[in-house]
């Protein structure tokens, strides 16, 4: 089980994926070099002395397939490149992980599509992730991206309301990162995928990270960036999926906060602009019909939704205020609004949600 001695060689220190598959080339599997004594893995010139030495060594006390075994009841699945389930577009990259490791289902086909954003998101920067990611998902495209708070967590939320999302770690897959995310990669595993190239039990280590966005824009036909700063990690993502011949979108944003200035140079050189799902729809040729209307509202509704705004948070007592509302109504129409999902808030702030025709 060949996928067995490569999981068991990722578990070494110092040896990656790139590491593997010179290990792969030089021994023609990785059953022959998990096995191969002291002197040929020396000779080999595939790793260092110390990373050798750890494979003696763990030899000693590790069953490749009793490991795989260990982490499959575990919930935690492998797949390789050589097994058909890899996914197709990942396989494309100059790059590509030897081994996956995942809980959860993988994605039957090519349909996905990645949104990465800066993890300080505005109001607004959540608002678009979430509209865009339901919309996509509800399209039939598995919505990709990294799990990290602010925009992504955005994503993800709006992807699991109308299908399916995977998060890209950049850590093992048993590790909860960012620990407040903790309940949401479950809901992510249980219809979805939760993925990494770094076995169970890694740590997240800041270096890891600009290696998996490359993951995260190899699974997609294209990336979505929204408010991506000019020194944004995002931006690495839309460097790899330009590097792999991906399509790169923008969503633009307020020209007085820092937070967007990447996202706008990226507009400037060339990155398709949008500000609606319809526009990546569009782009792949995709029809989506069924489209989200406002319902009919009654005077006091009317009157609460239109002081609200998709990118200015209010207070209760905000919008008491400046309907001239009883506080009591005001409170009523708000949780009719999240009930149907008109507006949405973090608790205490209000936003409108967003819909057709309210762009």
């Amino acid at each position: 089980m060949e996928n067995a001695y490569i999981a068991a060689l990722l578990t070494v220190t110092g040896i990656g994926q790139e590491r593997v598959k010179t290990l792969i080339r030089y021994f023609d599997s990785a059953r022959q070099a998990w096995l191969a004594d002291m002197r040929d893995l020396i000779l080999s010139g595939c790793l260092p002395e110390t990373a050798a030495e750890e494979i003696i060594e763990k030899r000693k006390h590790i069953n490749p397939v009793s490991l795989l075994d260990t982490w499959h009841n575990r919930g935690i699945s492998v797949v390789s490149r050589t097994d058909s389930c890899y996914p197709a577009l990942l396989q494309t990259i100059y790059n590509p992980p030897e081994l996956l490791f995942y809980r959860g289902v993988l994605p039957p086909n090519d349909q996905l599509i990645a949104i990465v954003g800066t993890r300080r998101a505005s109001a607004y920067g959540k608002n678009a992730a979430k509209s865009l990611a339901s919309t996509l998902a509800a399209a039939g495209f598995w919505v990709v991206s990294g799990a990290a708070r602010g925009i992504d967590t955005a994503a993800h939320l709006g992807a699991i309301e109308q299908g399916k999302t995977i998060a890209v770690l950049g850590c093992g897959v048993d590790i909860c990162y960012p620990q407040e995310n903790a309940k949401l990669l479950c809901q992510i595993a249980a219809s979805g995928a939760v993925i990494s190239e770094y076995p169970p039990g890694t740590p997240p280590t800041p270096g890891l990270f600009p290696a998996r966005n490359r993951i995260i824009s190899g699974l997609s036909r294209g990336v979505v960036i929204i408010e991506a700063g000019e020194k944004s990690g995002a931006l690495i993502t839309a460097d790899a999926a330009l590097e792999q011949n991906r399509d790169v979108f923008a969503v633009p944003g307020s020209i007085f906060t820092q937070q967007n200035r990447g996202s706008h140079n990226l507009i400037k050189q060339g990155a398709k602009l949008i500000d609606c799902a319809a526009d990546i729809l569009e782009e792949y040729q995709i029809e989506y019909i069924t489209k989200k209307e406002l319902p009919q509202l009654t005077p006091d509704q009317t009157v609460v939704y239109s002081v609200l705004t998709s990118d200015l948070p209010l207070a209760l007592e905000e919008i008491v205020m400046r309907t001239n509302l009883a506080a009591a109504n005001v409170s009523y129409i708000l949780l009719q609004f999240e009930l149907q999902g008109i507006a949405h808030s973090d608790g205490q702030r209000y936003v409108r949600s967003a819909w057709e025709g309210n762009r």
